[in-house]
C-alpha cells in the first residue's frame, strides 16, 4: 500500500471528541463563575487556579483536604436518566466530611470520566455540582472531563470530588472537651443521601420495580427521582455554631451507620448511647426494612435512617444549639448522650423498644470500632 493510500486516523474516530470536551468547557464556565467567593477568581480552562486565604479572612489556618464519590447511586441516576442531582451529592459527601472537622469548605475540583461525552449530560452534572458548591459556600475552580472508549458501558459515567477547606489554628474538631453527659442531637437528613445504594439496587431489581413508575414509599413521585433526592448539605448552618465554640464534635452519617460513624469523633473512654425512639423512621427507610426484611441492626450499621449528621454538645447549650440549628433549617432531635466507657475503644450502643423500626422487640446495634 502506498504512503498516500495508508488510513489517516483521528482521535474522534478512536473515540474521543475533543470538539464535544471543549463544548463541555463552556457550558460550565459560568456554572463556575456562579459559585464565586472571597479568595477565589473563577476561571475555568487554564491548567490551575489560586486560592487566596488571606483574602478568605484567615489569619492562620489549617488546611483540611477530603475526596469521595457518589458511589452506585450513579447507576440510579443512569438508568433513571436524571443526572442534575448526583453533583449535589458529589460536593455533599465531600464538603460534610470537612466541616466535621470544624473546617469550612473554601474550593471544590471534580472528575468526570464517561466512555462517550454527552455534553447535556455533563453539564446537568456539573450544574449539580455548582448547585452543591453555592449550597456550601465553596467556590468551584476546576476539575477535569476524561472521555475513555473501552473503559465504561454505554452511558455509563463515574464522578468523583476534591475538596479543600480551612479552619483556624486550634480551632478544630472534635474537642477533647467532651465529657459523660454531653448530649447527642440529630440532624434529620434528606433521604438515603449517598450510601447503601448497591442494596437498594438490588431490592429494586429483585421487586421488579421501574424507576419511571411511583415509588412504593411516595405514590406521586417516580422512584428513580424519589431515590435520587440529593444529600442534604450541613455546613452553613453548622458554621456559625462551630465557630461559636458550642459544637464540641460532629459525626457524618454515611456508610456504616451510627455504629460505625459516631465512634470515630469519640474518646477511647467513652460510648454514644442513641435511642432510636426518639426519631421517626422516615417512609424510603421503613420500605427499604420492609422490601429486604433488613433488621434494625443491620439498619443502624448500613444506612442514616434519617439522621444525616449527629452533633456532641454541652448539656446547658444543648437547648440553644438546637433551637439555632432549627433556625437555619434543619430538624433536630436529642437522640442520646454521652457516657463513661469501660472499654478500651470508643462505641455506639443504638437502641430500641418492640415497635421500634418495624421490631418484633427491644433490640440493640454495636460494633465495636477497630483501630
Amino acid at each position: 500500500m502506498s504512503e498516500s493510500n495508508k488510513k489517516s486516523y483521528t482521535y474522534r474516530e478512536a473515540g474521543v471528541d475533543i470538539e464535544a470536551g471543549a463544548r463541555l468547557v463552556d457550558a460550565i464556565k459560568p456554572l463556575a463563575k456562579s459559585t464565586r467567593r472571597p479568595g477565589s477568581d473563577v476561571d475555568l480552562g487554564g491548567f490551575g487556579a489560586l486560592f487566596d486565604l488571606r483574602a478568605a479572612g484567615y489569619k492562620d489556618p489549617i488546611l483540611v483536604a477530603g475526596t469521595d464519590g457518589v458511589g452506585t447511586k450513579l447507576k440510579v441516576a443512569i438508568d433513571a436518566g436524571i443526572h442534575h442531582t448526583v453533583g449535589v451529592d458529589l460536593v455533599a459527601m465531600c464538603v460534610n466530611d470537612l466541616v466535621v472537622q470544624g473546617a469550612e469548605p473554601l474550593f471544590f475540583l471534580d472528575y468526570f470520566a464517561t466512555g462517550k461525552l454527552k455534553v447535556d449530560h455533563g453539564a446537568a452534572v456539573v450544574s449539580g455540582i455548582a448547585e452543591g458548591c453555592w449550597q456550601a459556600g465553596c467556590a468551584l475552580i476546576g476539575g477535569e472531563t476524561a472521555e475513555m472508549p473501552g473503559m465504561y458501558a454505554t452511558g455509563d459515567y463515574d464522578l468523583a470530588g476534591f475538596a479543600v477547606g480551612a479552619v483556624e489554628r486550634g480551632e478544630h474538631l472534635p474537642r477533647p472537651t467532651m465529657k459523660p453527659g454531653d448530649i447527642l442531637l440529630g440532624l434529620g437528613s434528606s433521604g438515603i443521601h449517598s450510601n447503601g445504594y448497591s442494596l437498594v439496587r438490588r431490592l429494586v431489581s429483585d421487586a421488579g420495580l421501574d424507576y419511571a413508575g411511583p415509588a412504593p414509599f411516595d405514590r406521586q413521585t417516580p422512584l428513580g427521582q424519589a431515590l435520587l433526592k440529593p444529600t442534604r448539605i450541613y455546613v452553613k448552618s453548622l458554621l456559625p455554631e462551630i465557630r461559636a465554640g458550642r459544637i464540641k464534635g460532629l459525626a457524618h452519617i454515611t456508610g456504616g451507620g451510627f455504629v460505625e460513624n459516631v465512634p470515630r469523633v469519640l474518646p477511647d473512654h467513652l460510648v454514644a448511647e442513641i435511642d432510636a425512639t426518639t426519631w421517626s423512621l422516615p417512609p424510603v427507610f421503613q420500605w427499604l426494612m420492609e422490601a429486604g426484611n433488613i433488621t434494625p441492626q443491620e439498619m443502624a450499621r448500613t444506612f442514616n435512617c434519617g439522621i444525616g449528621m449527629v452533633a456532641v454538645v454541652a448539656a446547658e447549650d444543648a437547648d440553644g444549639v438546637a433551637a439555632a440549628l432549627h433556625a437555619a433549617g434543619e430538624t433536630v432531635w436529642t437522640i442520646g448522650r454521652l457516657n463513661s466507657h469501660a472499654g478500651s475503644k470508643a462505641e455506639t450502643i443504638v437502641t430500641g423498644t418492640a415497635g421500634t423500626w418495624n421490631a418484633a422487640a427491644p433490640w440493640q446495634a454495636r460494633l465495636e470500632v477497630v483501630t
